[in-house]
């Protein structure tokens, strides 16, 4: 992990991945390809698990319910720096090669939101409580933890939003309309709450990540003790206390997960490097 860590503060120092096209643009356009039906999906499966093409329908349909409610935030030079430290933390992971979008919505709320195949969306009321790059990081790679392990998809499965039984949707209905039926019209994915096992296992991934890509591994717990200490009944933060366990019971966790793993381990919290919001 050490050689990891040291190799990404060499990449950090580089500034990071490089972006071809404007992250907004790029995510409008996969957007609007789900949009547009074209196509079959192919059979869903509630045995099995789904293929990526199927996964990377499900989450550009669920981003786009959420962007639908909550449109990205219109700061080109945001939106790619998100997307560059998202990236570059994605990069460390065991699916580097997914189509990974990163972007800050439009939502005074404090939470953060991941979909299948990729899609990772952080709320603009979240971002501006930042402080380092590295707490960014952390926010990012948690995300990305449920992506990577699939826990989506799984309370998919495991649910009753799929046939019973296994039973293949028709071929001959377009993807737009296939998905819908599988995550619904609203974006029933997100309005459960996960397990909280799931949430405790985001959070060691997340750690894991940001200690891989060269960041200060504590950016996460940083985040957690900030929330910790909003009070209950801001508004704010109600929609996240609803769906993750409590950041002081997450905090637990992770520390008893941790031990004194990362003691000594060094990395970049980036304070000054943190692209700040407009007014």
């Amino acid at each position: 992990m050490r050689a990891l860590a040291l190799a990404g503060l060499m990449l950090l120092g580089l500034g990071g991945v490089a972006l071809a096209v404007d992250p907004l643009e790029e995510l409008r356009k996969t957007i609007k390809q789900g949009e547009s039906g074209a196509g079959d999906l192919g059979s869903l499966r509630a045995l099995g698990g789904f293929s990526e093409e199927e996964e990377l329908a499900i989450g550009r349909q669920a981003a786009g319910n959420i962007l639908g409610a909550a449109p990205l935030v219109t700061d080109a030079a945001l939106q790619r720096y998100v997307n560059r430290v998202g990236r570059w933390i994605a990069s460390q992971s065991e699916r580097p090669d997914l189509p990974w979008h990163f972007g800050v919505i439009q939502s005074d709320d404090l939470n953060a939101f991941a979909a299948p195949g990729g899609y990772v969306l952080v709320t603009r009321g979240l971002y501006r409580g930042l402080q380092t790059e590295s707490e960014l990081a952390g926010v990012l790679a948690h995300e990305i933890g449920h992506v990577v392990r699939k826990h989506h998809l799984k309370l998919l499965q495991g649910g009753r939003l799929l046939d019973i039984g296994g039973k293949a949707l028709s071929t001959r209905v377009g993807e737009n309309e296939a998905i819908k039926r599988v995550i619904g019209n609203g974006a029933e994915i997100f309005a459960r709450a996960l397990d909280k096992d799931a949430e405790f296992e985001a959070d060691r991934v997340a750690v894991i990540l940001a200690a891989r890509a060269g960041y200060d591994p504590f950016g996460l717990p940083t985040v957690l003790q900030d929330l910790a200490r909003v009070a209950p009944n801001d508004s704010r933060i109600g929609l996240l206390f609803k769906t993750h366990p409590h950041p002081d019971d997450r905090l637990t966790a992770l520390g008893e997960a941790i031990g004194s793993r990362l003691d000594g381990l060094a990395g970049q919290t980036l304070g000054k490097r943190l692209y700040r919001l407009k007014p």
